[in-house]
């Protein structure tokens, strides 16, 4: 099987496992604008040389699940193999990331016609324009994670059944669960109104971030992430990487989530004299 090389897009926040112990959801595109969920992936058992960011292109390998029915899922074949291999920068207004992404790709603007996409298991994976972003809010969610899964992981990692790395049994720590769940309101391209939840590592690696700059205080760390995901980002051409969930993927009245931002310049116009 050739090596893919693959456009990393996106990264989610990490989720308790009880065989991989956290997983991160990586989804990204081929060169020629198909997209490939990578999943499982324990992102923070790599290596700090074999881990990747947004928007560097890996080299893997990587082969088509068989308990994921979503097309464009797929799992690495090692995880080792999985190597950075170069980078897209943002030069010249984003100029490369602006031609593969929002050129090669397809990107929707109808939000039924996803939907419609997901239920025929013809796509599990887009970019979204927004006709209009309304709001940016949150909600409270319970701030610890289920006491019996973390004890349940506990005790694998203490049996060796959790992880093969010695020395990951050894440091086990589970990531702290995110107090509040992220979302944004916004119309599609007829001007029906959504809700769709924000499930971007991004967002939560900001709320952290911005919670020990403001010692402790939730509610000035969320007024800060807000300034950024609704502020700041209403003022660029902002589109949304969207992906299913395996649970809802064909029977959710709405399966997608957003996994993803893409907050693009807008394009200059250019004056000829």
């Amino acid at each position: 099987m050739p090596r893919e090389r693959i456009l990393i897009t996106v990264k989610t926040y990490p989720t308790l496992s009880k065989k991989y112990g956290e997983t991160v959801c990586t989804a990204g595109v081929r060169e020629d604008g198909s997209w490939v969920r990578i999943y499982p992936v324990p992102f923070r058992r790599l290596e700090d040389e074999e881990q990747y960011r947004k928007y560097d292109w890996i080299e893997c390998d990587l082969i088509p699940s068989r308990k994921d029915v979503r097309p464009e899922t797929h799992h690495p074949a090692d995880v080792k193999s999985m190597l950075p291999a170069g980078r897209m920068d943002t030069r010249d207004q984003w100029r490369e990331r602006r031609a593969l992404l929002l050129g090669k790709c397809r990107v929707f603007r109808n939000l039924a016609e996803v939907i419609s996409g997901a239920k025929a298991n013809k796509m599990s994976l887009s970019v979204f324009k927004p006709s209009k972003v309304v709001d940016f809010v949150w909600e409270q969610e319970d701030q610890d994670w289920d006491p019996a899964k973390v004890e349940e992981m506990r005790q694998l990692a203490a049996q060796g059944e959790l992880f093969e790395e010695e020395q990951w049994r050894r440091n086990f720590k589970v990531i702290p669960k995110l107090p509040f769940s992220f979302s944004y309101r916004f119309e599609d391209d007829t001007g029906k109104s959504s809700e769709l939840q924000v499930l971007d590592w991004e967002v939560g690696a900001l709320f952290w971030n911005c919670l020990r700059s403001c010692n402790g205080d939730h509610a000035a760390a969320l007024a800060k992430v807000r300034q950024k995901y609704f502020d700041e980002f209403a003022a660029t051409d902002l589109h949304f990487y969207l992906g299913t969930t395996q649970q809802w993927h064909s029977v959710g009245v709405n399966p997608w989530v957003i996994i993803g931002v893409l907050p693009i310049p807008h394009e200059t116009q250019r004056q000829l004299f």
